[in-house]
């Protein structure tokens, strides 16, 4: 598969995997694509870790997309964003004043 092929099979995963993981993403079109490839390439390493793929074959479309699932997931632990209803709220100093 060409560059082109990597970016267009990205986009698709990615849109997906955002589509089924729930929660606000500030991603746009290079992130969505970017989130595609590496889940591909997640699944893909781990297909091979496993013994479920040989050297010469790639994730296929459902498991790179799981792939991104988990990427993805590992994006909102990392960002400190909860899956369902997006960034967790701050608190400001008025909160701690009304609280008193």
């Amino acid at each position: 598969m060409g560059i082109l092929g990597w970016i267009l099979f990205g986009f698709v995963v990615g849109l997906i995997a955002r589509a089924i993981m729930p929660g606000r993403d500030p991603l746009g079109l290079i992130g969505t694509t970017v989130l595609g490839i590496l889940g591909a390439l997640l699944a893909g390493w781990f297909g091979q870790a496993v013994g479920w793929y040989s050297r010469d074959s790639g994730a296929g479309f459902i498991s790179a997309t799981i792939g991104a699932i988990v990427v993805l997931a590992i994006y909102h632990v990392v960002s400190g964003r909860r899956a369902i209803g997006g960034a967790p709220k701050s608190t400001s100093r008025d909160d701690f004043t009304k609280a008193a």
